[in-house]
């Protein structure tokens, strides 16, 4: 199973994203409206690095609120780790715990396609087992 196919159906349009110039506090903004964890940062039409809730806490804690006023590209995670849509979900699983986040660019080339989180990944795992687990009842049931 790859990313191609969690992503599948996705319109790339609908990435939540920011611009390296925004202020950290229009980044804020847009993972509470939205209820999500991080989001891509954009520069020139090219993912420069990703902002998460873990950048925002990591932040405040050295900077205090005048953070807020900080353009994101002093505060996001950069470069950005990303993956191919050929990936298999299990490597991109595996990156994830190994390099210790929770979201990826899906990049085709230069082009974001996508962008998964580690909970996209999770349920698409779980949906793929259990899957499985019918199949091979419904065999045994024939047998």
């Amino acid at each position: 199973m790859t990313i191609a196919r969690v992503i599948e159906g996705r319109d790339p349009a609908t990435i939540i994203s920011c611009k390296a110039e925004s202020p950290v506090r229009d980044a804020i903004w847009l993972l509470a409206k939205y209820r999500i964890g991080a989001l891509p940062v954009v520069e020139a039409d090219r993912v420069v690095g990703i902002f998460s809730e873990r950048d925002a806490v990591r932040q405040l804690e050295s900077l205090g609120p005048a953070m807020l006023e900080r353009q994101l590209r002093d505060a996001m995670t950069a470069p950005a780790i990303t993956v191919a849509p050929q990936t298999t979900v299990l490597e991109a699983l595996g990156q994830m715990t190994a390099r210790r986040v929770r979201h990826f660019p899906v990049m085709d080339g230069a082009r974001m396609v996508g962008f998964v989180s580690i909970g996209d990944l999770v349920k698409h795992r779980i949906e793929r087992i259990q899957s499985e687990a019918e199949a091979l009842k419904a065999y045994i049931q024939m047998a």
